[in-house]
């Protein structure tokens, strides 16, 4: 019998959720500088491209303190499913994984990590979907903490906050295209943890042309 929970009865939101949810909604002191804030990078591998209709395969984090990438900070979880993967889970072996992470135990590790950081990642927004239709079953249904798209902060940093995206070139903002941009080795790409880590060097990259641009500080970072 599969421990995929979908189609089961929704649990009460559990204690470790509720302490999460404390944490994250704390608000951060706009006068804050960049370089004191926390942030954990986050990425994952999904059966396709849908939120809605496909599942997770795997999800890795890493964080950043004090304007550093925290190495022993990085995480990376895998998932057993019953869905068909698609072509990219097929060539990174995440069809059979060895040691499939139980749900349960997942989200409350990755919610632990997350707390009161910002959320950071490529096309976040997929990321944060799925994971959100994913802890559906333990009441979960969305992450308050700040959240950074690398891609939309790219681009606000060469076309400033009140850019026309009609003029944008998406392809030069994918995470391929920003790493050689910015000659970041592209190593591990196309896994979980991999890319977490890629996105990470990116935003450290982001954050330094932010700093030449005067934006020193938390409110600025989020105007």
């Amino acid at each position: 019998m599969s421990w995929w929970p979908f189609g089961r009865k929704k649990e009460e939101q559990p204690p470790w959720l509720n302490a999460y949810l404390t944490e994250a909604k704390k608000s951060i002191p706009g006068i804050r500088k960049i370089q004191q804030l926390s942030f954990v990078v986050l990425d994952t591998e999904a059966t396709g491209f849908d939120p809605k209709k496909d599942e997770l395969l795997s999800c890795g984090i890493i964080g950043i303190e004090e304007g550093k990438i925290k190495i022993s900070s990085s995480k990376e979880w895998q998932f057993a499913s019953e869905k068909s993967p698609g072509k990219s889970a097929t060539i990174h072996g995440l069809i059979h994984p060895k040691n499939p992470i139980e749900l349960k135990t997942f989200c409350q590790e990755l919610l632990g990590n997350l707390r009161g950081s910002i959320i950071v990642g490529h096309h976040i927004g997929f990321d944060l979907d799925l994971l959100c239709k994913t802890f559906q079953p333990f009441g979960f249904n969305q992450f308050p903490n700040p959240k950074i798209d690398t891609m939309n902060l790219a681009v606000r940093l060469d076309f400033g906050p009140q850019v026309d995206w009609n003029r944008v070139r998406k392809e030069d903002y994918s995470l391929d295209a920003l790493c050689e941009k910015f000659n970041i080795p592209k190593e591990d790409r196309h896994t979980a943890g991999g890319d977490a880590f890629l996105t990470a060097q990116l935003l450290l990259k982001l954050l330094k042309q932010a700093e030449k641009k005067g934006i020193l500080t938390y409110q600025e970072l989020f105007r």
